[in-house]
């Protein structure tokens, strides 16, 4: 795929992501403008719808919002505040563990750099960047689900996972795109290039797709 041709796509879901629900973390970034608040909702979204991820970000926050504040309470009471977000348990341990860790080593702010990130309990790549990008607007590709298969589908990459992905898409998309990649690709693949059966007759980019993979589309 050329420059021009990216360029050409990017252009194009840019202006239809515009038309479509903004994710809920980065909802919650505009809002809050809290690498912390963004940190704990990206986790708690974790193979969680985000109606369900927006509720419990929501309850979690009306009684604790600060690394600080949330060490004051119980694991039970964080259980009870982001059920039902798949993996609670689990997740709610991540999050006192890495308040802890932000408290004791960091000051109680969250690091603006993937392998500081990357130490914290639960917090994965994806994760990683999509702080970096959202929450410090700085330079990262933030790789889902939906950026790993768009990308895959449209030619762009050719990878099995999605670090793979991140790795392929630092040599291939060019930086500028970088920060909103996700931003961008996430409601598009919520909504229009949906894991089966896509609707590729509402797609604004086939002409340029290649449908790798696309065994059935709408």
């Amino acid at each position: 795929m050329t420059r021009v041709e990216i360029d050409k796509i990017m252009a194009i879901l840019k202006k239809e992501a515009g038309r479509l629900k903004v994710p809920v973390v980065g909802l919650i970034a505009e809002e809050t403008q809290d690498p912390f608040k963004v940190l704990i909702s990206c986790l708690l979204s974790l193979r969680t719808r985000d109606e369900t991820t927006a509720a419990a970000s929501e309850r979690l926050y009306q009684i604790a919002e600060t690394p600080a504040a949330i060490l004051k309470l119980t694991q039970e009471k964080i259980e009870k505040a982001i059920y039902p977000v798949s993996f609670y348990r689990n997740k709610s341990r991540h999050i006192l563990a890495i308040c802890q860790i932000l408290e004791d080593e960091y000051a109680g702010k969250v690091p603006n750099q993937l392998e500081p990130l990357l130490k914290l309990p639960g917090v994965g790549r994806k994760t990683a960047n999509l702080v970096v990008t959202v929450a410090y607007n700085l330079p990262g590709i933030c790789v889902d689900t939906h950026v790993h298969r768009i990308s895959n589908r449209l030619g762009l990459i050719r990878t099995l996972t999605p670090d793979e992905s991140e790795i392929a898409l630092r040599k291939k998309l060019p930086p500028k795109y970088w920060i909103e990649y996700n931003d961008i690709l996430v409601p598009y693949g919520q909504y229009i290039c949906t894991p089966l059966s896509p609707f590729c007759s509402r797609c604004a980019v086939i002409k340029f797709c290649k449908q790798e993979g696309v065994k059935k589309h709408r």
